[in-house]
């Protein structure tokens, strides 16, 4: 009877939970139109042109797109034969809606091929499939890294089976898809799968020298990426800097911001359930950690801690990978066998019970931001179809939890109407896509189109005062704003107002009428205090 209680899967544990919390893992995507996540309408702008720049020539006047073999073409090439048969905008919502599932289903997986069983701890990882990285817009590092988790359970599941020559086939042109997606979840693959096979081989009884020289042998098939990453680096027009080496206090952060969302109590609270489960792995008698995961977590570690803030012009890069630690190491942890079938339900419950509060108040945050996309993108129905548009977004100069993930609408109006915006990222190498629209001169790409009250120190960010006095009024026909500081009217001097909602407008450009002129002062407004 015993041995019949011992065999028999707990309901955390069976095909179905997985199904179960990888459809839950959707919900707070389904009802917004765009996902609300900061970057994605910026990225949505240049899925457009690459769909239809042949077919009209003043996309050709703004915007060079050249295709070329880069490691960070995910979502860029799934959109090609999706928009085909949904539309730009709902091909790019089902794609996202993937992601958070697919990191479920990846960590669980894991879980079970190292545990042999999902351990009732590996509840509590599941809310960081909806990390601050996610929020933040990078859909092609976060479908990378979905992937990833999901290959590395199929790596798992092959060297359990000894199906080792299989592995071998299978992962050369799987790594290559994997870079091709995203730089960022190939190597983390590599990490994860070096780790593994690492302790695998010590587990076969090979002293470590020897099991680290199999393990490189053994990972070989991942290495084919190198070369890509080679020719990608070299090519012609390769530009970004890498820098910002060894920020303690930049890291700090990211581990306490990795379910940064909309209310920081509540996040950082949630934050601090984590990290109280995995400080219980070491304190409690009851709960231990696989060396396994335990050696991928510390690998990880690692590189989150050699990382710089900036590889190869791309910000926030050892941010990306601090939930992704985080969620390895929670898994690693399993119940010793002195722990009850009681205790470890009580466990299981209370895990799942943080999961579906975490998607509870993300599906409301979600359901925030979709309003507030709505009430903006109304100011499209007075921008026509090719506009010459200059965008200026609100922002302060205060580090605030809050985001209001406004910063890229306006590429919204690229994306629906096919206008010129301001805010995109115009980095050779980094994107397929750059800006050549001279006339806009300082105004062309990102960051020209977030405004301030003031001067922010440490920012290319500009007062909203000198912004609206000195952009090219020759160089386009319609302004928008959004959600902007306060300003003096009379830089509205030239400007035909068409719809105003609070402090959001959008005005014609009157060329026949003059800018108002400011004086060297009052274009140069006071740091904050």
């Amino acid at each position: 009877m015993q041995g019949d209680t011992a065999d028999r899967l707990h309901w955390w544990q069976t095909r179905w939970f997985v199904v179960a919390a990888a459809l839950v893992a959707a919900i707070p995507l389904l009802w917004p139109d765009i996902p609300p996540l900061l970057d994605l309408p910026g990225h949505m702008g240049r899925y457009r042109v690459q769909l239809e720049l042949q077919q009209h020539q003043w996309l050709r006047d703004w915007y060079d797109f050249n295709w070329s073999l880069i490691g960070n073409l995910g979502v860029d090439l799934l959109v090609i034969p999706l928009a085909k048969i949904f539309g730009l905008e709902l091909a790019v919502k089902l794609i996202v809606l993937t992601i958070p599932p697919m990191v479920v289903t990846g960590l669980l997986w894991i879980a079970r091929e190292v545990h042999g069983r999902i351990p009732a701890t590996a509840l509590f990882a599941l809310p960081l499939a909806y990390s601050f990285p996610f929020h933040f817009g990078f859909v092609n590092f976060a479908l990378s890294m979905a992937l990833a988790l999901n290959a590395f359970g199929l790596w798992l599941r092959l060297a359990r089976l000894g199906h080792l020559r299989l592995r071998a086939i299978i992962f050369v042109p799987l790594s290559c898809l994997l870079w091709l997606c995203h730089t960022f979840g190939w190597g983390t693959l590599g990490v994860l799968a070096f780790s593994a096979e690492l302790i695998r081989q010590h587990d076969l009884g090979h002293r470590w020298f020897n099991a680290w020289l199999r393990t490189c042998i053994g990972c070989l098939p991942l290495a084919l990426p190198m070369g890509l990453m080679v020719l990608w680096r070299s090519g012609g027009g390769v530009s970004g800097q890498t820098g910002d080496w060894f920020n303690w206090r930049a890291k700090a952060g990211w581990v306490t911001m990795v379910l940064r969302d909309r209310w920081q109590a509540f996040d950082i609270a949630s934050t601090a359930v984590i990290y109280f489960i995995l400080f219980k792995g070491i304190r409690d008698p009851n709960i231990e950690y696989s060396r396994n995961l335990t050696l991928s977590a510390a690998f990880l570690l690692a590189v989150f801690i050699l990382l710089p803030r900036i590889v190869f012009g791309s910000a926030y890069a050892d941010m990306r990978l601090a939930p992704f630690m985080v969620a390895i190491a929670l898994i690693a942890l399993r119940p010793k066998k002195g722990l009850s079938i009681r205790g470890a339900a009580t466990v299981a419950a209370v895990g799942l019970s943080f999961f579906l509060v975490r998607i509870g108040a993300g599906t409301v945050s979600f359901w925030l931001y979709d309003q507030s996309y709505d009430r903006q993108l109304k100011a499209l129905d007075h921008v026509p179809k090719g506009a010459r548009l200059v965008s200026f977004v609100g922002e302060t100069c205060n580090n605030e939890w809050f985001l209001s993930r406004l910063q890229h609408l306006p590429a919204i109006a690229l994306e629906r109407r096919l206008a010129y915006t301001n805010d995109q990222w115009s980095m050779a190498g980094a994107q397929l896509m750059t800006t050549r629209y001279r006339a806009a001169r300082r105004f062309a790409h990102d960051p020209s189109q977030i405004v301030t009250h003031v001067q922010c120190p440490r920012e290319w960010w500009r007062p909203v005062t000198r912004s609206l006095a000195l952009f090219p009024r020759e160089a386009f026909d319609y302004v928008w704003l959004i959600q902007p500081p306060a300003y003096d009217k009379k830089l509205e001097a030239g400007l035909i107002p068409l719809w105003r909602d609070g402090r959001s407008a959008v005005f014609r450009v009157d060329h026949a009428k003059p800018a108002v002129t400011l004086t060297t002062e009052e274009l140069t407004p006071p740091p904050p205090s």
